[in-house]
């Protein structure tokens, strides 16, 4: 009977990369998807993401990803709290209005938000507790611009990319191919990548990268 309960236990660890692969798994072609309500942990920003601060503002938004993940074990065990490995790092990404109306892309007028998926059992509370352990284990400058928001996406094109970051534009014609095809139109210019690689310890050639946008149909 013990045997059973651990495999049981042990299956119910909710995994991403398997419930929902269609999400986070997609194949290397551009495909149209249904994005559902989905709670995160947010933080905004501008400006090269190769500078210190961005790195900052990703350790930050991971310390409260983790503080969330191990409350259990921290003696504290939220109401409809499962097993699950924490979801990946998102970026959603803009220019400034100076950085649109330049002939090629100056990464100092980016404007992004970067966030972690939370569980749906992830409530304000919960998120408050997280802050008030985060900052008495390691207080960060960039705490206080973490903000916990739901999204909801909606009807998105999105395809796997596989190599540097900076060759995303070759994808980013073929949805864009795709979406005209079938009769879409891009809702704006920003876009959203959700990070299945760690850059630090990934060649630039094997980082996977989902490229995804919102998209409505032509009447």
């Amino acid at each position: 009977m013990k045997i059973i309960e651990r495999r049981e236990s042990k299956r119910m660890k909710y995994e991403w990369r398997k419930q929902e692969k269609h999400l986070y798994i997609p194949k290397q072609k551009p495909e149209l998807v249904t994005i559902p309500e989905q709670k995160f942990l947010l933080i905004k920003g501008n400006g090269n993401p190769n500078e210190h601060e961005f790195a900052e503002k990703i350790g930050v938004l991971y310390s409260l990803a983790y503080a969330i993940r191990m409350m259990p074990k921290q003696g504290y065990t939220p109401d409809g709290y499962f097993e699950y490995t924490v979801y990946p790092l998102e970026g959603i990404w803009d220019l400034s209005e100076k950085g649109r109306g330049l002939d090629s892309l100056n990464k100092d007028e980016l404007v992004y938000t970067i966030m972690i998926r939370q569980p749906d059992f992830v409530t304000k509370e919960i998120v408050e507790r997280a802050f008030e352990i985060v900052e008495k284990k390691k207080p960060h400058p960039f705490l206080n611009e973490v903000t916990f928001d739901v999204f909801q996406d909606g009807s998105s094109v999105q395809m796997l990319h596989i190599g540097p970051y900076d060759d995303e534009p070759q994808n980013f014609e073929l949805m864009n191919e795709f979406t005209k095809n079938n009769n879409l139109e891009r809702v704006s210019l920003q876009h959203r990548e959700i990070y299945l690689s760690d850059f630090r310890k990934v060649e630039p050639a094997k980082l996977k990268t989902v490229l995804r946008y919102k998209v409505r149909s032509i009447e």
